[in-house]
């Protein structure tokens, strides 16, 4: 009995840690949610494990899934895929920028003056030759939302709210 309520204390500490991702959410999508974590959770356990997820395919008619591909699946969790989990990775997915004063803070790394703007041609070099290198194809799809003036500036404050809030002509 002792081990039993020590494991449950584990499990409620792991979803402690995760407790702000409903914060992410309306309440109406949490619970859009908890219907999508209840089809997947066949054996109704509250954990996600292969199985689960073998069985919800066969449901959809795909009954050849590879091992490996639900094992991807699943290590996307870190761990047992409770609902806080199931929660989370889906606020990852959704939400999967930083947040808009850690790209401000980066974008201000290349502006040194202050002006609130970046040269695109200086910029597009950077991202094609630093780091993470962006293809060319990359960097022009990249700025087809930013907001470049007529001298070939990037007005990067525009543009980290493009980033975390989306484009208002993509909206309408």
């Amino acid at each position: 009995m002792a081990s039993k309520k020590a494991s449950n204390k584990r499990q409620r500490g792991g979803q402690k840690s995760c407790s702000n991702v409903f914060s992410m959410f309306e309440q109406s999508q949490i619970q859009e949610f908890k219907e999508a974590f209840g089809c997947i959770d066949q054996d109704r356990d509250g954990v996600i494990k292969k199985q689960d997820l073998r069985e919800t395919y066969g449901q959809l008619g795909k009954l050849n899934v590879k091992d490996e591909e639900l094992d991807e699946m699943l290590n996307e969790g870190k761990g047992p895929i409770n609902f806080t989990v199931f929660l989370s990775l889906f606020g990852e997915k959704l939400n999967g920028t930083d947040p808009e004063d850690t790209i401000l803070a980066a974008f201000k790394l290349f502006d040194p003056n202050g002006t609130g703007f970046v040269n695109k041609d200086e910029f597009k070099r950077l991202l094609m030759n630093q780091a993470d290198k962006f293809s060319a194809e990359e960097v022009d799809q990249a700025f087809t939302l930013a907001p470049i003036d007529p001298t070939g500036n990037i007005d990067y404050k525009s543009l980290c709210y493009i980033i975390t809030h989306g484009d208002e002509k993509e909206e309408s």
